[in-house]
């Protein structure tokens, strides 16, 4: 079976992307597409329509889409049915097209996941695991350890890390977060940052929520944000001597090394949030629950051989699948919920 890789766009007429990979320059077209997107969402475990998986960029996008594609492929396999590969802009848009019948499945960061689940009527069905944790936390990281790093940096090798970087305030020890939000203190009003997403648990939510905790700053006046649209863009913003400051998942230093052989030396990791869910897949709430189990068997036999891990860690790390942990969910929800709101 063969997979298509499209681009969906965030945007209010997203049901206007068709699902034969065209979209409709009139009217009737979009119309008629957002009635096949809804019969499609309806029928999606029968018989001959195929299941839409949604990803989107935490790599480079053409990456991506290579990447996809292959998973796409090996689902399609293991549920002998065609599966089509989209990607969106960002979160927001893939919750829409999750809304609209677009997408059938949607591999999303915990935020989007639970705005996936209220918005789009979605179900969790699987969480990824990394270094044998379903959780993980925002690193916080500068170009200037003269400012922020309050103890020598030091050499060390964060979790599946390949190659020593720099840390301090005890980040290279540390297990979990949060920690070094005395250095936090001293970011001041009017600085720039380099956040991922303004979807992104570990890119901004996190760490906007940290940060208006521990400086008191609110994030949406007192500081510059700017959205770098990916992990490695936020580390190469710093590295690049763009922006001071920076926040990614952990340790993203690592997704930039091949390109830039001394961003270790250059970009050191001061600070950690508390403990985040890790990304997981949800299905669509219209889906029978035989397509969802399926689907998640599916997923779940993927990491069973060699190929279909491969595929997994290839598209977002991931070295293996577990149940959700809704409870997890629910303390990403409140933090969503919560964003911007003075304690």
């Amino acid at each position: 079976m063969r997979t298509k890789m499209k681009s969906l766009f965030a945007m209010a007429g997203i049901a206007a992307l068709a699902m034969t990979g065209c979209v409709s320059d009139t009217e009737d077209d979009a119309n008629t597409n957002g009635e096949n997107g809804e019969e499609n969402a309806e029928s999606a475990g029968g018989s001959d329509e195929a299941l839409v998986l949604g990803l989107v960029p935490s790599q480079d996008s053409a990456q991506l889409v290579e990447d996809g594609e292959k998973l796409a492929d090996l689902l399609a396999e293991e549920l002998d049915r065609d599966v089509e590969a989209y990607v969106s802009d960002n979160y927001a848009g893939l919750v829409t097209a999750m809304q609209t019948g677009q997408a059938h499945i949607g591999m999303f960061g915990p935020i989007a996941l639970v705005q996936a689940v209220d918005q789009a009527d979605a179900e969790v069905v699987l969480q990824a695991v990394r270094y044998g944790s379903d959780t993980y936390v925002t690193q916080w990281f500068t170009n200037d350890p003269d400012t922020y790093c309050l103890d020598e940096p030091v050499m060390g090798t964060s979790a599946g890390g390949e190659h020593e970087m720099l840390f301090c305030n005890g980040t290279d020890e540390a297990t979990e977060g949060p920690i070094g939000e005395e250095a936090l203190e001293l970011i001041e009003e009017g600085q720039t940052i380099s956040f991922v997403d303004e979807s992104s648990a570990s890119g901004y939510y996190y760490p906007a929520t940290q940060l208006q905790k521990v400086a008191g700053l609110d994030p949406f006046s007192d500081i510059d944000a700017q959205f770098a649209g990916g992990h490695p863009n936020s580390v190469l913003n710093v590295f690049n001597g763009e922006i001071e400051v920076g926040v990614s998942f952990d340790d993203a230093r690592q997704d930039v090394y091949e390109e830039e052989e001394t961003v270790g030396e250059e970009v050191v990791v001061f600070g950690y949030s508390e403990s985040i869910p890790n990304d997981g897949i949800a299905v669509g709430g219209d889906l029978s629950d035989e397509d969802k189990q399926a689907i998640s068997d599916a997923f779940m036999a993927l990491t069973e051989t060699e190929e279909g891990l491969t595929a997994l860690d290839e598209v977002y790390g991931i070295e293996d699948l577990t149940e959700a942990n809704l409870d997890a969910l629910d303390a990403a929800r409140d933090v969503a919920a919560n964003f911007g709101e003075e304690e």
